[in-house]
């Protein structure tokens, strides 16, 4: 077989697990367009596709006659057309995935964009580098935010959202819930008050998106929300770009309707050089890091290994479709 595995930026996949033996081409730059990717991937029996850094359309589905398994790390991939796949005799296997990384994550936006400490470290680095007084450029320039007795709502009250509920509680905050199909005791279980979405944007000092991506939930925060909230509010998006509506966010944040935002998910990844979020002073953005631990990547590419083995074997396992 001759494997592809994509977008390993890091280049740590095949130390990551023990692969079954077959021919192995990694990829560690991005490949965007159509033509390109195509044209790199053609030969290859099998993908081990990151995430939903790349698309397989239907379209690039039919360009790739050679491929018989598609392997993508966690067991959900809205970038994978799982109907096209399956008409085309395409298995789509999936992998678990280690747990917590992304509520993590979205701690550490919260805090860096609440104290705002990339700016204050970047002061200090700054003012080191140059030679100068610590008092004189790098020392004390902003006032944080403090958590404690603030309401943290939180859109999505799954696995993600309430591992980032919990932390709240621990910081002594409050916390509100919505989510389209939300039981008040499910709520009530996590500590949250279910309240209305409105609400929930309207009394919260800090929104934590945890939703799925889908039609449905595509645009989930726009204009109509963002409008609702405080000024001294701040946004954290961990889940996936597309949910807000970038648009109505820039706009938000350039016009100072909320304080700031904490992202790490984008509507194009990699982000592209141009994009007006990275000229903003009150956003703090990472590159879709929310699953990027040692941890995470061993469980990924393990169980992506144990795929390829047991579809080599005729008895695939973890099958999304």
């Amino acid at each position: 077989m001759r494997v592809a595995i994509l977008d390993d930026y890091q280049q740590v996949a095949l130390a990551s697990a023990n692969w079954p033996d077959a021919e192995y081409t990694v990829f560690s730059e991005h490949i965007a367009r159509t033509q390109p990717l195509v044209r790199a991937l053609e030969p290859f029996d099998v993908i081990v596709a990151m995430r939903e850094r790349t698309s397989f359309s239907a379209e690039r589905l039919s360009l790739l006659p050679h491929l018989k398994l598609l392997v993508t790390t966690g067991m959900a991939n809205a970038a994978i057309d799982m109907q096209a796949a399956r008409a085309r005799g395409i298995a789509v296997c999936g992998t678990g995935g280690a747990k917590g990384a992304t509520a993590e994550l979205t701690w550490a936006l919260i805090l860096a964009v609440t104290r705002h400490i990339p700016a204050e470290d970047g002061r200090m680095k700054a003012v080191g580098r140059a030679g100068g007084a610590a008092m004189s450029g790098g020392w004390q320039h902003t006032v944080g935010t403090g958590l404690h007795g603030k309401h943290l709502g939180i859109l999505g009250l799954g696995n993600q959202g309430r591992a980032v509920a919990k932390v709240g509680r621990a910081f002594g905050m409050k916390l509100l819930a919505w989510s389209q199909n939300l039981d008040p005791a499910a709520a009530a279980k996590a500590h949250a008050e279910a309240v209305a979405k409105q609400e929930l944007f309207a009394r919260s000092d800090v929104v934590s998106v945890h939703y799925k991506l889908s039609e449905r939930s595509t645009g989930l925060v726009g204009a109509a929300e963002l409008v609702q909230m405080k000024r001294t509010a701040y946004l954290i998006n961990t889940s996936r770009g597309p949910i807000v509506d970038n648009v109505a966010l820039l706009t938000a944040l350039r016009t100072g309707a909320i304080a700031g935002a904490g992202l790490d998910v984008y509507d194009t990844e990699p982000l592209p050089l141009s994009h007006p979020l990275r000229k903003l002073d009150n956003v703090v953005l990472t590159p879709h890091l929310g699953y990027v631990t040692d941890d995470t990547y061993q469980v990924f590419f393990g169980e992506a290994a144990e795929d390829i083995a047991a579809f080599a074997a005729g008895e695939p396992v973890r099958v999304l479709n």
